[in-house]
């Protein structure tokens, strides 16, 4: 394989919505998540009022890679080899000694090996791995507090009060309807919550378009909300910029194989029509389907037998993992947490910020929550972490399960598609390799945790 990646060699360009073409005010919608499925089950189930009260500390507690041990009530943190570097029960941090009684003495997670490499969803556990996932882990976390509190409900109650309240928030219907809290809120004051493109990416589009590239949407969010997105962030005009729309997708299912795999559908005023698409012929608008219908049409578009797929996502299970294992498309992901650590890095190293009054730092701090890309005081880096066995007498630093799955599965890695919006389409990336370094792959430069771990090596 090429080390260098360059979009001028692809002859289709996919994007997913959520995240990645459209960059959320991640507070401001963190905050809505949790509110909007919390709400619900303190309103509609008799949960403690107290679910709705979260501190300024408590939002630190959100943090993408997470998993749900479903049957110890624990939420951990993988080191790549499957080694437990960090756990709660509820809230509160595990120490070493607590998660040896849980996990035994080496430490592993006995389900690893069923979810890596297949991020398969199973009764037993739950992968938390994007933004709209964060404020569910926290949601758990404060249930299980108050339950070892109160003790009125159980934890196979929780399981079945939560599925309701993710539908009543976020089903088929719930946009049309204004049910719920989510949708009712983003579409009343969509600016709070969305941020607009910037005119770099918007003529970074057209310029992929007018060099001949085939552009894709494809997002499991529906065509309504999907509309809605859209036209805050490109324009009343946004279909212009892609050849393919793709709502409902229900990814990761869309890359599905048969017999599996779900029929295309034509919209007519946001409603799927009842009868599924033997084929896909044509460009447009279409919801549900699958990757071998698209590939088809692709090939026709294309006139390639084996045309060259990039697709842009955030999500490892939804995006990365799929498109790259069942596509063998390119992936690259939209990673903000490489825009946190500089920022943080920033901070840290600003005389400006350190000089700031502690009063006035404590006032602003109180009037916002950690965005949820920055680095967990709880849970510590994305990328790697520190590890000590219960026998050790030091410290050693472990790559995190996320860590690896990255430069496993993606091409490249970037904080935004602002970030390359005004580079020519011909520079020439360099892509994960597993005979690089860990660095490699990232652009502009490597999360400053690794760079700092290899300068110790």
């Amino acid at each position: 394989m090429c080390d260098v990646f360059s979009l001028t060699e692809c002859d289709v360009i996919g994007f997913d919505l959520d995240h990645t073409l459209c960059r959320y005010h991640l507070q401001e919608t963190c905050r809505l998540l949790f509110e909007s499925l919390a709400k619900y089950l303190v309103e509609h189930k008799g949960y403690d009022k107290d679910l709705l009260n979260i501190t300024t500390e408590g939002w630190d507690f959100c943090f993408k890679g997470l998993v749900l041990d479903f049957e110890e009530g624990n939420l951990i943190k993988l080191a790549e080899d499957g080694t437990i570097l960090r756990a709660t029960h509820g809230t509160k941090n595990l120490s070493t000694n607590e998660i040896v009684q849980h996990y035994g003495k080496e430490r592993k997670w006995k389900h690893f090996n069923n979810l890596n490499g297949t991020f398969t969803r199973s009764a037993k556990y739950y992968f938390y791995d994007n933004y709209f996932d964060l404020p569910g882990a926290l949601l758990f976390a404060r249930v299980v507090d108050l339950l070892q509190k109160n003790g009125n409900q159980t934890l196979a109650d929780f399981s079945k009060d939560l599925i309701s309240a993710i539908d009543h928030n976020y089903n088929i219907s719930a946009f049309k309807e204004n049910s719920g809290t989510f949708f009712p809120s983003v579409k009343q004051d969509p600016g709070k919550y969305l941020q607009r493109c910037p005119d770099s990416v918007k003529a970074w589009l057209q310029n992929l378009k007018n060099s001949g590239k085939v552009l894709l949407l494809i997002t499991s969010s529906h065509s309504d909300y999907c509309r809605l997105v859209c036209e805050h962030i490109l324009g009343h005009n946004f279909e212009d910029f892609f050849d393919i729309i793709i709502t409902n997708a229900l990814k990761p299912g869309f890359f599905s194989q048969i017999p599996n795999q779900r029929p295309f559908r034509n919209l007519v005023n946001d409603i799927e029509d009842c009868n599924g698409l033997a084929s896909l012929d044509k460009p447009g608008w279409y919801s549900q389907g699958n990757w071998t219908h698209l590939n088809d049409l692709l090939k026709k578009m294309t006139r390639k037998s084996t045309p060259k797929v990039v697709y842009f996502g955030d999500s490892m299970r939804s995006d990365v993992f799929p498109a790259s294992h069942y596509g063998n498309w390119d992936v690259v992901l939209i990673l903000e947490e490489l825009e946190s650590e500089v920022i943080e890095e920033n901070e840290v190293n600003s005389k400006d910020i350190s000089a700031e009054p502690l009063e006035k730092k404590g006032k602003y701090e109180e009037q916002s929550i950690r965005i949820p890309s920055a680095t967990s005081h709880q849970w510590g880096s994305y990328f790697l972490d520190d590890y000590k066995g219960i026998n050790e007498l030091e410290e050693t630093q472990k790559y995190t399960w996320c860590c690896s799955c990255i430069t496993t599965y993606s091409t490249i890695a970037i904080p935004s598609i602002e970030a390359i919006a005004e580079l020519p389409l011909d520079f020439k990336f360099q892509r994960f390799s597993s005979h690089k370094p860990r660095t490699v792959g990232y652009y502009p430069k490597a999360p400053i945790s690794l760079m700092k771990s290899r300068q110790k090596e």
